[in-house]
């Protein structure tokens, strides 16, 4: 029988068990895959311990993931382009990539390209959508300073290279051991922390910031507002109590969630033109060790389950 990770309750990483379960049928429109990858999320964390209980409450027992990439193995009614052994990558909205088998509406998948490898499909949707809603939000282009806090992390990769496509100057908020990432991909890096508002200014042309996308909350709606930022210009995808508070915008995952946005994000991916950087590889029984790294909020990039 094929395993998938389950939980009943909320609570801490101790509540998720792999266990097994029946193999998936297809239904009209769906596909079913066989995972090769699916890429954690801090939201599902947030699930998971019931923090987002009020917007996204988890029937118990629930499943959990949302990125996934792998092989066809059956096709439901109605569905064509589809077949056996073909290689695609996509999403599912019912909580279940975490699994070795998971059954995804035909319209959520596309091809796997090429030059995109599995680690790196199996991570696109979440991040990558989350990613380009909020440099969609605050609108960046050429003249313009946007400063990204958490810019090494899952999220704040994909933005950083993002922003940088528009032509403006992005300066990354990050630990000194990711400097150097951040400026091999054209960001100017800055140590976040006590003092970061200077050295912000410091590092901007002209010492002013246009547009702040803050990736990891605690206090960075607050910083951008301090650095005059107009709230039309700030996004925070994790604050919602500062967004309140100030008026700014919280364009995350939701605002771009369609597989057109996954295909151009792979397209960019293909060419070489995008980078999701993968921080390390877990197998499914690990799921519990890939959350514990997760957790600690020091990984550059992805982590990546291998069913």
């Amino acid at each position: 029988m094929p395993k998938a990770v389950r939980f009943d309750e909320y609570g801490p990483i101790e509540v998720l068990r792999v266990e097994e379960v029946d193999r998936p049928v297809p239904g009209p429109g769906q596909v079913l895959v066989r995972v090769k990858r699916a890429a954690i999320n801090p939201g599902e964390v947030s699930i998971r311990t019931g923090v987002l209980h009020e917007r996204w409450p988890a029937t118990f027992p629930s499943g959990e993931g949302s990125d996934l990439a792998g092989i066809v193995e059956e096709v439901g009614a109605g569905v064509t382009g589809y077949a056996a052994g073909d290689e695609v990558l996509g999403f599912t909205d019912d909580r279940a990539s975490h699994a070795e088998f998971v059954l995804v509406e035909a319209a959520n998948l596309m091809p796997r390209p090429a030059n995109v490898s599995w680690e790196q499909a199996g991570s696109l949707y979440v991040a990558g959508t989350t990613a380009y809603a909020a440099v969609r939000a605050v609108a960046p282009g050429r003249g313009d300073t946007v400063v990204i806090s958490a810019a090494a992390g899952g999220v704040g990769t994909i933005a950083v290279q993002l922003a940088r496509r528009t032509g403006a100057t992005v300066i990354g908020l990050a630990s000194e051991a990711n400097h150097r990432w951040l400026t091999d991909h054209g960001a100017i890096p800055v140590t976040y922390g006590e003092g970061v508002a200077d050295r912000i200014r410091a590092a901007a042309p002209g010492g002013k910031v246009d547009a702040f996308i803050d990736a990891y909350g605690f206090g960075y709606v607050d910083l951008a507002i301090e650095l005059g930022v107009a709230p039309d210009r700030i996004d925070t995808i994790k604050d919602w109590t500062a967004a309140a508070k100030h008026g700014v915008r919280t364009d995350a995952n939701a605002e771009a969630a369609t597989i057109e946005v996954v295909a151009e994000l792979a397209g960019l991916i293909d060419k070489g033109e995008l980078e999701i950087p993968i921080a390390r590889t877990y197998p499914l029984d690990q799921v519990q060790d890939a959350f514990r790294e997760l957790e600690k909020g020091h990984t550059r990039g992805k982590i990546v389950l291998v069913p």
